[in-house]
Parts: structure tokens; C-alpha cells; sequence
């Protein structure tokens, strides 16, 4: 880019000290911030034909004052001028609110263009914009949090372009604008900025999209390039006939999807370059079964291996589990947990350190400094974890460089999979075990509530568990929801002497939680009322309902995760919602509940209905902000700037030719290539 871009905001004309203190408030330091500051919307003042204009729709339209202004006051300050306008063969009123200095100024005979919503059946405007001076067709509207009048930015964006002219340089080489007919970046900023027609927006934004995409995919595949470059991993030269033997004895035949992904792991096991991949599985597709092959295959070779877990409960469950498959094998697996006494841990980190334990188990065993391995070679870790860059660096200061799977069941989209986890490999388990019975989901209103409770207590009698799970804690001044405390105390009271209830929430204490969940799976407790933390809570076969009051307080994904703790045995199982949804797009969510089990299905509904940022909220999920794209509706963008971005950075031109100099310069500046990475 032009050094000018660089200048502070201060040097454009008409910008003084004042003003430039208001763009600070605003993020804008330089004229680079200031062109680059794009509208969120752009204004439509075309003429528009009454006749065709449907009722309630904005609309602009001329014509002749054919009255005296009436002005009525009510109550303080508060106005409403009547003027009657003719607007081609039609006789309509024009009403504005609290613009009364306009009598004097509207005189009969006078032309006049108005803006405003249009009433079909009073045949009238409520106005909002009278124009005077020149009328454009489009005016661009900028997020400028009150400190700013738009007509103002508008006037100091003008002066911005003009002194830039000709000085911006271009990021794209001249052959993908000719291939994609994208204007260039001058006359994009022109366009988005002050477009004379519609097309104007839309090519401008195209250009401004594609270019966005483009930098985060040649910034997310520089880091994959460079790590599979740098950094080597182990290489697992596993036993394949004791793997087929292993997977023979599994008490349930593989799908053939975790067939496909055992085969994606096992070849890379055997590759020099580090794992770093992505386990996406539904909830019950046998996620845990395609981690304890792949742990077996590193066993074989000599390797030691570790699976970490959100919890201490499930790290005990998936230990209790593949202490049982692994046993005829002669693997030896350990439990290490925050619990574990410091004798029995002294001895385990002993075995540990000799090479005595072929497979760890616990929550965050790996990454204490007196966790010593002998020979790891393979590490399966939750989506809790988030086993980013600092714990890998632990890892690496041990001398260690393991292959790492990640293992998620929040089914994202296939779409929005490449964006969020660009820089892994992504494996799918998109398919079943055979005889896994669907869920039954049902939408109620929320007054429907008793012979829900008769329907759960005949679950009850035939030997079921069943959970109940409430959007808060306790009372809220705020929400008027159901609350987990109130309720327990409600289903204690109405089950009483029959079945026992316990109360599950984030503000117990770990131990607090795995003593409840213990008794929950163990059968001690019949329901479970939990808010939200039993979505990564344990395996219980034996839970065959689920009841979720003010359902419209949850996100899809998060339902489905919910409702994904029942239907885990042979037994049938059922799913209650209980949400009296005002909005549409709240109905759409329930429907979409009750008419599908896919999480793949419901995460792309979901996406669609609220947005990529809603969906892995912005801060923990390293959703990346966007200045122009937008992830729900730019996928088609995305994936073409996924392909020419692999496509760049393994062609020879990419890294020598001066046509991608500005290309190369950008993905330097974003650190990609920069220094050895580790994440």
C-alpha cells in the first residue's frame, strides 16, 4: 500500500484536532482506517411507484405540495405536520413527527422528494427524509455510535479518495481480477463508498470479500505449510495384523465411516509429519472406539499413549472402558486424575517414566511438569482442552513431539470446518452404529408440563433414569424462566417417596459435580436436574428421557448436544421440549429439533438461523472477525479462496514472480511465515 494510507487521519482536508479525537473514539487512526471503514448498509432513495409499492415498505417518491402544512401538537415537544402531497396521478398524505419548523417552509405549488414508510391503506407517508440539494440514488450508512453525523463522515470519506487517487496499490495480481471480473481495489473503494447504482455495492463487495477470504486462507494454509514443513513427527510403524486382531475383538462391528478415518489415522501414524487433526463425530458415532484403535496402532510400534478428558468422571469412564478392550492385549492403561493420592501417584509416574504404562488417561495429565513419558508417540485430546500452542510447547520442551488427534462431537458445518479448524486436517464420523434407535422429540408448550411428568414417571418405573435440564441457576429478575433450584425443588416434592432427584450446576465444585454425577450413573439418583454442564457429562445407557424447560433459551448445536446424553442404550428414548418460541426463527429451531437426529443437519440450520459467531461465540472458538464476509452467506467465496490459496502458496510463481509481491507482503505481515510455529 501507498505510504499516504499511512498518514494519520488528521492530514485529510476539513479534519481538525476535534475531529480527529472522534475518529480515535471510532478505531480510525489513518486514512488506511478511515477508506477501510465500510458501510453496514447502503441507503435506496430510488423513485418507486406507489402502485407497486407493497404496504409497510420504505419508499421514495416526488411530488407536489397540494396543501397548507397542519401542525398538531401533543404533549411537550412533541409534534405532527400534515401537508397533502400529489405523486403522479395520486393524492397522498405526507406526515412528519416533530418537524414542525417545516410549515413555513412547505408552500403549496412546491416540488419536494420525501422518503418514508408507506401506509397502503391510509394512503400515506410517515417521512423521515426530506432531501434537499442533489439527491443521489444510494447513500451509504456507517456504524458511527452517535459521535459522528453520517452526512459529515460521508463529507471527510470524499476528501479521503480524492487525495488517495491513483496512490493505492493493488493486493490482487491483474490475472485473478480478469478471472473473477473483480474491479480494482481504487474503484471498489469508490463503489462501496459512493456507488451510483446497486451494481456498484454488490461488484465492490465481491472484490472486498473474496480479498478478506483470500489473506485468512493463505494466512491459515502459510502456518499448515509451514509446520508440516518444520516440524517432524514420529513415525509409528504400527502391527497391522494386531490391529486387525484388536479390531475383531471390539464388541461391535466398525461403521464405515470409522472404518474410513481409522485408515486416514493410520496413514498418517506411519507419515513423518505430525499429526495435528480433527475427530469430528454425532454424538454417539463411536468416536471413542476410532481413538483406542489408533492408540492400540501407536502401542504396537512401541509408543506410549495418552487420551485427556473434560472431566474426571469421563476421564474414569474411558479408562474403566479401554482397560477393558485393551486387556487381552496385554496393553497396560492408567488413570491419572486431581484425586489421585500422592503415593499411588508417585508410583504411577514411576511406571510412567520406565515405560510400564503403554496408555494415560486423565484431565490434564500430560501437561504437568512431572508427568514424564518414556517414548510418547500419540496424544487423543477433548474439545474442552483446546491443546493449543502452550501446551504443546510443554510437550516440546520434554523433548516430545506426538501425533494429536482432536475429538469433537459439536457437529460444525462441512462448510465452516475449513474456516475454524483451516489449519488441521479434518476427519468426519457421519454415520451410526447399526440399531441405534432415533430419538423421539417432541415440542410442547411449556403449560403442557403434567403429562410430561406422567410420561417420564412411566420411564421411571420400568428401571429408567431421566434427566431434566433448566437454562439457569436460580431466580432471575431478568428472564423469566424455569430455574434449576426451583425445580428440583418442585420434582423432589411431586416425586417424593418414589424417586429421588438430584441438582447439578456450574457453581458446584469439581468434586461436588463428579459425587452427583457418580450417583447419577451408578443409579442411586432417578432424575437429574442439571442446567447446561451435563452436556459433557458421562455416558448413562441407562437415561432414556430428557425434558428441557424454556428450550428457546438454547441454541440448536447446544440442544442437540443436550439431548445426545439420552439414546445411548437399546432402549428407546425421548426427548421433551418445552418452549412457547414469539419469534420465527425460535420456532424454526424447535421444528428443526423434532424432524432430524443429525447434528450435521441441525448445525448447518443452525449456522443459517444465527450465524457463524452465535454458533462457537467469538472468543473461545478463534472465529475470525470479518470486516465484509460473512461466513453463512460467502461460503462459495470461501471455498475458492480455500483452493487458490493452496493452489498459490505450492506454485513456484507464488514465492518469485513480482505479480504477487503485495500478496506475499501481506502474508508476511500476518506472521504466518515468520518464525517456526508450533500451533
Amino acid at each position: 500500500m501507498g505510504n499516504i494510507l499511512r498518514n494519520s487521519v488528521g492530514t485529510v482536508k476539513g479534519i481538525g484536532k476535534a475531529t480527529t479525537e472522534q475518529f480515535e473514539k471510532l478505531g480510525i487512526l489513518t486514512i488506511e482506517d478511515l477508506l477501510y471503514t465500510f458501510p453496514y448498509r447502503h441507503e435506496d432513495f430510488r423513485m418507486r411507484d406507489l402502485t407497486e409499492t407493497p404496504h409497510n415498505e420504505r419508499v421514495t417518491v416526488e411530488g407536489r405540495v397540494e396543501s397548507e402544512p397542519a401542525v398538531f401538537y401533543s404533549g411537550k415537544n412533541r409534534s405532527r405536520l400534515q401537508v397533502r402531497l400529489l405523486v403522479g396521478h395520486h393524492l397522498v398524505k405526507a406526515v412528519f413527527f416533530n418537524q414542525h419548523y417545516l410549515k413555513d417552509r412547505l408552500v403549496p405549488g412546491m416540488q419536494i422528494n420525501v422518503s418514508g414508510t408507506w401506509d397502503r391503506g391510509r394512503q400515506a407517508i410517515t417521512v423521515n427524509r426530506l432531501h434537499t440539494g442533489e439527491q443521489v440514488d444510494f447513500e451509504p450508512v456507517y456504524s458511527l455510535k452517535g459521535i459522528m453525523h453520517q452526512k459529515t463522515f460521508r463529507r471527510y470519506m470524499r476528501n479521503a479518495l480524492d487525495v488517495t487517487l491513483g496512490t493505492i496499490l493493488e493486493t490482487l495480481p491483474i490475472a485473478m481480477l480478469d478471472e473473477y471480473r473483480l474491479p480494482t481495489v481504487g474503484a471498489a473503494l469508490e463503489m462501496i463508498h459512493f456507488p451510483t447504482k446497486l451494481e456498484d455495492v454488490k461488484q465492490a463487495r465481491r472484490r472486498f470479500v473474496y480479498e478478506e477470504l483470500l489473506l485468512f486462507q493463505l494466512k491459515i494454509q502459510g502456518m499448515k505449510k509451514i509446520r508440516k514443513e518444520q516440524e517432524h513427527g514420529v513415525i509409528i510403524q504400527y502391527d497391522l495384523e494386531l490391529l486387525k486382531k484388536f479390531i475383531a475383538s471390539l464388541p461391535f462391528e466398525l461403521t464405515n465411516a470409522q472404518k474410513r478415518v481409522v485408515n486416514e489415522l493410520c496413514a498418517e501414524l506411519k507419515a513423518p509429519l505430525r499429526m495435528n487433526r480433527l475427530l469430528q463425530g454425532d454424538v454417539g458415532s463411536g468416536k471413542t472406539a476410532v481413538a483406542a484403535t489408533a492408540l492400540y496402532a501407536a502401542v504396537t510400534a512401541g509408543f506410549q499413549g495418552a487420551l485427556m478428558a473434560p472431566t474426571e468422571i469421563l476421564a474414569e469412564q474411558h479408562a474403566e472402558l479401554l482397560a477393558d478392550w485393551f486387556e487381552p492385549f496385554g496393553v497396560t492403561v492408567a488413570f491419572l486424575a486431581g484425586s489421585t493420592k500422592a503415593k499411588a501417584r508417585r508410583e504411577l509416574l514411576e511406571k510412567l517414566e520406565q515405560g510400564d504404562i503403554d496408555i494415560l488417561i486423565g484431565t490434564h495429565a500430560l501437561i504437568q511438569p512431572e508427568v514424564q513419558f518414556h517414548k510418547l508417540g500419540f496424544v487423543v485430546t477433548d474439545e474442552q482442552h483446546r491443546f493449543g500452542v502452550e501446551q504443546r510447547r510443554v510437550l516440546r520442551d520434554k523433548g516430545l513431539s506426538p501425533d494429536v488427534l482432536f475429538m469433537t462431537a459439536t457437529p460444525i458445518p462441512r462448510t465452516l470446518a475449513i474456516t475454524v479448524f483451516g489449519e488441521m486436517d479434518v476427519s468426519i464420523l457421519d454415520e451410526l452404529p447399526a440399531g441405534r434407535k432415533e430419538i423421539e422429540t417432541h415440542w410442547l408448550k411449556e403449560e403442557s408440563v403434567f403429562p410430561v411428568l406422567q410420561k417420564m414417571e412411566k420411564e421411571l418405573r420400568a428401571g429408567r433414569q431421566a434427566y431434566v435440564i433448566c437454562p439457569l441457576i436460580e431466580e432471575s429478575d431478568t428472564l423469566d424462566v424455569q430455574n434449576a433450584v426451583e425445580v428440583h425443588a418442585e420434582l423432589s416434592n411431586y416425586f417424593a417417596g418414589r424417586y429421588s432427584v438430584g441438582l447439578m450446576h456450574g457453581r458446584l465444585h469439581s468434586a461436588e459435580k463428579d459425587q452427583v454425577m457418580r450417583a447419577f450413573s451408578e443409579g442411586e439418583l432417578h432424575i437429574l436436574v442439571s442446567t447446561t454442564v451435563v452436556e459433557v457429562g458421562v455416558n448413562v445407557p441407562n437415561a432414556t428421557f430428557m425434558l428441557i424447560y424454556d428450550a428457546t433459551r438454547f441454541g440448536l448445536a447446544q440442544l442437540h448436544q443436550l439431548r445426545g446424553r439420552v439414546g445411548r442404550g437399546s432402549e428407546q428414548s425421548y426427548c421433551v421440549l418445552l418452549a412457547d418460541p414469539k419469534s420465527e426463527e425460535g420456532k424454526m429451531r424447535m421444528q428443526s429439533m423434532t424432524e432430524t437426529n443429525d447434528g450435521f443437519i441441525l448445525a448447518e440450520k443452525d449456522l443459517e438461523l444465527r450465524g457463524a459467531g452465535d454458533i462457537f461465540g467469538k472468543r473461545q472458538s478463534g472465529m475470525p472477525e470479518f470486516k465484509v464476509a460473512d461466513l453463512v452467506h460467502d461460503i462459495k467465496a470461501l471455498t475458492t479462496a480455500r483452493d487458490d490459496a493452496e493452489r498459490l502458496l505450492n506454485s513456484k510463481q507464488f514465492w518469485q514472480d513480482d505479480e504477487y509481491a503485495a500478496l506475499r507482503q501481506r502474508l508476511e505481515q500476518s506472521g504466518a511465515l515468520t518464525e517456526k510455529r508450533i500451533d
